[in-house]
This record gives structure tokens, C-alpha cells and sequence, in this order.
């Protein structure tokens, strides 16, 4: 690549080493939030290279979402920077449109991440100024390992990394099919099975709703509170009328006006066995990053019987589930909505700026920027939005150095040439 520079290789057999100089920032991760930096990055002049461990773009959305997903929100709020979505799309983008608009802005932005590179290691060399990014590819009984050696590291990889596999009693002596949310694709080959769905969030509930329109039979795990609004109020969108009433209005208001507007919509939802948090869905998400879940059609199945809600979780054992008030409940299948975590401890060597659970320790809006040419990017738990304005943040930051430098750099060869003429 233009902004590389190859400073050494060495074979040996089947194992190779190479290091590389990147003359800009290396961004780790082509999800959204990595190709939004790279696209504010490509505007400001400033040259790159995004990491990225899969084979393709934003392989969460490719690879680890079931067919029937859609944005929550309204395209609008979702769109990166530079780029909107097109005209025609709907108002809440389908999986494989969201897909289209990443591919698009990747080609448009002329980003082309190295893929099938896992990043082993990032640590900063405080001797030399730089970061070193140590990485492996492995193709076929090959295994290259690569060190990017930079001045700006930023980390991409997002909230939810890794998939969060609990730790149940009994779960190994189930005996039927146990999977994670990530791997459900769609209902279909669960049509006539009895499914426990473990977890209520958005992804808990639209894999129960999915199950239902395939004629499986879900017990859905509510094992704490949570918060569930209509994905619109009288037409409007429920995130853009709170975003809108945030201008004025406190915090606590606008979450005191939510609910009861999700009342007059959605009715009594606790009477379902879906009991609200104490603290309101804005404040919660802000303070604990909890998401409420957006309700596209599974409180109906709720309300009707169709989907069965079920308190937490005592103990698995063959072919069955122990709740915690004794009941138990024949099963065939279990899909696990337990979520996704960060992976960011497991490979970048930093104590000050990230945490041990892998997100900034300073709160939005002051968590994209570390020391020592370390950022971050869609870890502020504002979605896509969130993703956009951190990159637009980060790209500004860099390239006023890039361009300082640059100049600089410009003035003294002008120099030294002209100096070299008058000696002749």
C-alpha cells in the first residue's frame, strides 16, 4: 500500500515475520466505526490502515445477525459521516441494506481494510514514541505474523466483540441444541420445538417474536427489569421524539414523559411479567449502557400467550430447565441472548485509558481520546451515532498534526534545496 513502508522480512520455513511502518494511524476493526474513521481520515489527506480479523467488512452484520434484522432506529440517526443513506431505502434499513450502504461507503471512501489479520497484541513503546501492533495470518499450514509500528493507534472493535456465554448450572447435560443469538440465522428449522430464549433484550425478544412466526413454541428468561417502548409513539419515532425533547427538557423529564406515553401505547406491561427498572430508560442507558428494547410486534406474542415469559434460570438438566420458583419446563433447544462484550483487554497492553471490562474510563463525550496517539471508537453505547461523532473527532485531532507536520516538513526540503543552488 502508498502508506506503508516495508522495513524487514524474514522466512523461516513455514512461519514468517514481517514488520511494517505505517506512516499514519493503524485503525483496528472495519465495523461501522472503523470505516466511518477511515472515511474522516480519507477527507482530512491523512494515509491509514484498518486491521480487520475477518474476511469482510462489519462482519458482526454479516455474519452474526439473523435474517429477519432491521436498524431499530431511523436511518437517519444511523447513517455515517459523509455519506447518507440512499433516498429509496426505507425508513428502517433491512440487514442486507445496512450491508449494501457499509459496502458502498467502503468503496466510495476507496477503504480497503487487510483482512483475515488478528491483532495479537498493541502495546506503546514509550522509548520510540510509536505503537506496536502485532498481528497473525494464518493460511493453510502458512502463519505470517506482522508488526505495525505507528504513531496514532485506534481502536475499533466496538462493544460487542465477543459473544457472553453464562455460566448455567447443568447447561453441558442438557443434551439438546444449545447456540448463542449470533449463530440463529432464522426460526424455520425450530418450526414445532419447544425453544427457551435466555435473555429479554432486543435480541432475546425479536428471536422469541422469529420463533413464533415459525410456529416454534419460546419461554423468554426475564430474569431482571427492563424497559420496553414502542418503536414509534402516535407515528413519530420513540428515539427521535426523546432526542428531540432532549433539547429542552432535563433528563428525568423527558424519561417521566416517555413512560407515560409508552403507557397510553403499550398498556401495563409489568402484569406480563416484564417488570420496569426504578431508574427511567435514558438514565439508564447513559449511567449503565443498558439498552431498552424497541418493541417491533413480540408484546402482542407476549400478550397473547405466544411467546411464554418466564423468571430466571435455577439449573439444566436432560431435556429440561429448573426456574428459580421451581417450575420446570420440557425443552428441545436454547438459544442464548446473553449479549456480547468488548475484546479489548485481551489484546491491548494500556491500564490508564481503557478498563478491564474494555470501554473508555471516561464518560461520553471525552472517551475517544487516550494518551500517546491512542483512541477509541463506538464504545460511547450511543450506537451508530455515538460511532460517527467520536470518528469525525478523532479524524480532526490527527490530521491538525498531520497537516502541522506535513507543512513543517515541506519548508525544511525547501530549504535544504535552496541552499544546495546557491552553492553552486
Amino acid at each position: 500500500m502508498e502508506n506503508m513502508f516495508r522495513l524487514a522480512d524474514q522466512d523461516q520455513g513455514f512461519f514468517q515475520r514481517k514488520w511494517t511502518l505505517v506512516n499514519g494511524p493503524v485503525i483496528v476493526g472495519a465495523g461501522p466505526s472503523g470505516l466511518a474513521t477511515a472515511a474522516c481520515l480519507r477527507e482530512q489527506g491523512v494515509p491509514f490502515v484498518v486491521l480487520e480479523r475477518a474476511e469482510c467488512i462489519a462482519s458482526l452484520w454479516q455474519k452474526r445477525t439473523y435474517d429477519r434484522l432491521k436498524l431499530h432506529l431511523p436511518k437517519q440517526f444511523c447513517q455515517l459521516p459523509k455519506m447518507p443513506f440512499p433516498e429509496d431505502f426505507p425508513e428502517y434499513p433491512t440487514k442486507r441494506q445496512f450491508i449494501e450502504y457499509l459496502e458502498s461507503y467502503a468503496k466510495h471512501f476507496d477503504i480497503n481494510p487487510k483482512f483475515n489479520e488478528c491483532v495479537q497484541s498493541a502495546r506503546y513503546d514509550e522509548t520510540s514514541g510509536f505503537w506496536r501492533v502485532k498481528t497473525v495470518v494464518t493460511s493453510g499450514s502458512n502463519r505470517t505474523e506482522f508488526e505495525y509500528i505507528c504513531r496514532w493507534l485506534v481502536v475499533a472493535t466496538g462493544e460487542n466483540a465477543e459473544r457472553v456465554v453464562p455460566d448455567i448450572e447443568g447447561l453441558a447435560e442438557f443434551g439438546g441444541e444449545i447456540i448463542h443469538a449470533c449463530d440463529y440465522k432464522s426460526g424455520e428449522k425450530f418450526q414445532g420445538k419447544k425453544v427457551l430464549v435466555v435473555g429479554c433484550g432486543n435480541s432475546g425478544m425479536e428471536v422469541s417474536l422469529d420463533l413464533c412466526n415459525h410456529n416454534a413454541s419460546p419461554s423468554m428468561v426475564v430474569r431482571s427489569s427492563v424497559h420496553v417502548l414502542p418503536r414509534e409513539i402516535f407515528g413519530k419515532s420513540t428515539y427521535e421524539l426523546a432526542f428531540f425533547m432532549l433539547k429542552w427538557l432535563p433528563i428525568w423529564l423527558v424519561d417521566k414523559l416517555m413512560l407515560i406515553l409508552t403507557w397510553l401505547v403499550l398498556g401495563n406491561v409489568e402484569k406480563y411479567g416484564l417488570k420496569r427498572p426504578s431508574i427511567g430508560p435514558l438514565e439508564l442507558k447513559n449511567t449503565e449502557g443498558k439498552t431498552p428494547v424497541l418493541d417491533i410486534g413480540a408484546l402482542e406474542k407476549i400478550k397473547s400467550g405466544d411467546i411464554n415469559v418466564v423468571p430466571g434460570i435455577k439449573r439444566f438438566s436432560r431435556g429440561e430447565v429448573e426456574l428459580l420458583n421451581g417450575e420446570k419446563l420440557d425443552i428441545d433447544s436454547v438459544i442464548l441472548a446473553t449479549g456480547y462484550r468488548s475484546n479489548v483487554p485481551s489484546w491491548l497492553q494500556e491500564g490508564e485509558f481503557f478498563s478491564k471490562n474494555g470501554f473508555p474510563k471516561a464518560p461520553f463525550p471525552n472517551g475517544w481520546k487516550g494518551n500517546g496517539g491512542l483512541y477509541a471508537v463506538g464504545f460511547t453505547r450511543r450506537g451508530l451515532s455515538g460511532a460517527s461523532s467520536d470518528a469525525m473527532s478523532i479524524a480532526k485531532d490527527i490530521g491538525m498534526v498531520w497537516k502541522q507536520e506535513t507543512k513543517q516538513h515541506k519548508k525544511r526540503t525547501i530549504a535544504c534545496h535552496r541552499r544546495c543552488i546557491s552553492q553552486f
